[in-house]
């Protein structure tokens, strides 16, 4: 019988946590959207809601890859699970009676803390691959690859989640649900946390989070526009443009847009996962070198490129919102999101093989400080972009982002065969 490696006990712990966390992080999304799209919020006011989140992601990660590298991996894990609960609970005291203005500043500031939550429990998770995965056989490739996947996987469930419960409990009601879920959760991780975590190192300075590695720098950068691509026609763009297809503005017309909106995310979110996941075969990694991957990592955001530039024209030919126009998007989309994985995964790896594991939770919260920059920098263009100039100005956006991801992906070096030469 073979012996189960040291610390993968913990690891499985904290990978059952984030998946909890990441259920509720994407049934809260779409909550919150479609919820305050039907009380009459602008594309650039559903934007708002999400900027701080973004925001809050942005110095979280900084602060966190520091914090878990002072006071340990579990302490993060633990405020994250901790502070999403507070902020649910807190989104219930929402009163449907208040002024929009009132109402979007007190989502936003909701949702900053969700965004604080979420950060602390994603490089928590994300640091624990590095410190206990294998690497022999491309080892490292294939746990973060299945971790990432899983996540996005049950991510997408949440988008689906949270439709259907907007839908059959109403908001309030599906809030306090996923709040108890997520305390009981919490409570059990608490009290089960397995040993094999690092406990943090007295001597850890804030400073030591700014990385002197040229490829981490330009990887983050990458990572900047990959998401920003993504988050610019994810976040309101393309699921009003499905809204004002699909509901007839009614209730019962609205309860359907809802349900095949939510299903559309879940499933781009699943597929996107899958994908995620099953990448190190695709990229067939166990058989490349670091500098292959390095590569591959040009390549495909270069491939990703040619779909939104393809949609953008479908759209500027369309005269308005046709059937052809709705199914060439869907099926477009699918295929944006299945490269965008790959690419997602190759960046994922990357972080972790340049990073050294004395410095890996400030890495890895640069890193995600970089990739919480270009959520936000796509979800304020989502919804002035929407606003200004339609779904063709959303996608040719996504698309300008998806050439810069390649142009910076391009300045990254195998640091490996450097030093042998």
């Amino acid at each position: 019988m073979t012996e189960r490696p040291e610390g993968l006990s913990a690891y499985i712990a904290v990978t059952a946590a984030y998946w909890a966390f990441m259920l509720t992080d994407g049934a809260l999304r779409m909550l919150v959207l479609l919820h305050f799209h039907t009380l009459g919020f602008s594309p650039v006011q559903l934007a708002y809601l999400f900027v701080l989140y973004e925001i809050a992601g942005m110095v979280t990660n900084l602060a966190a890859g520091w914090i878990a590298a002072r006071f340990g991996l579990t302490s993060t894990l633990y405020a994250g699970l901790g502070l999403q609960v507070v902020a649910l609970l807190a989104l219930t005291q929402l009163d449907p009676n208040w002024a929009i203005g009132a109402s979007v500043a007190f989502v936003m500031i909701v949702q900053g803390a969700s965004g604080v939550a979420k950060d602390l429990a994603k490089m928590s998770s994300k640091s624990a691959v590095k410190l206990l995965a294998p690497t022999e056989g491309g080892g490292l490739f294939r746990w973060v690859a299945l971790l990432t996947g899983s996540k996005n996987a049950v991510k997408g469930l949440g988008f689906l989640l949270g439709a259907v419960m907007l839908a059959t409990l109403g908001f309030q009601a599906a809030i306090i649900v996923m709040a108890i879920v997520l305390a009981v959760i919490l409570f059990a991780v608490v009290r089960f946390m397995p040993p094999g975590l690092p406990k943090g190192r007295k001597g850890a300075k804030f400073s030591e989070v700014f990385s002197k590695s040229a490829n981490v720098n330009w990887l983050s950068a990458a990572r900047v526009f990959l998401f920003g691509a993504r988050d610019v026609w994810f976040v309101v763009g393309i699921p009003i443009y499905f809204y004002a297809v699909l509901s007839d503005g009614t209730e019962e017309g609205n309860r359907a847009a809802f349900f095949m909106i939510g299903t559309f995310m879940a499933f781009w979110i699943i597929l996107y996962g899958v994908i995620q996941a099953i990448a190190p075969k695709i990229l067939r990694s166990q058989d490349r070198t670091e500098g292959d991957l390095i590569n591959a990592a040009r390549s495909w955001a270069a491939g990703l490129f040619c779909i939104p530039s393809a949609l953008t024209v479908a759209v500027l030919i369309s005269d308005g919102p046709q059937t052809w126009l709705t199914i060439t998007l869907v099926l477009g989309l699918l295929v944006f999101g299945a490269l965008f994985a790959v690419n997602s995964a190759l960046h994922s790896y990357l972080i972790l093989a340049f990073t050294k594991s004395e410095r890996v939770t400030m890495d890895v919260g640069f890193y995600y400080m970089a990739n919480a920059t270009g959520r936000l920098l796509g979800t304020v263009l989502s919804g002035l972009t929407y606003q200004i100039g339609g779904l063709p100005l959303v996608l040719g956006t996504a698309a300008v982002m998806v050439a810069l991801a390649a142009i910076t992906s391009g300045k990254l070096t195998d640091e490996s065969q450097e030093a042998h030469a």
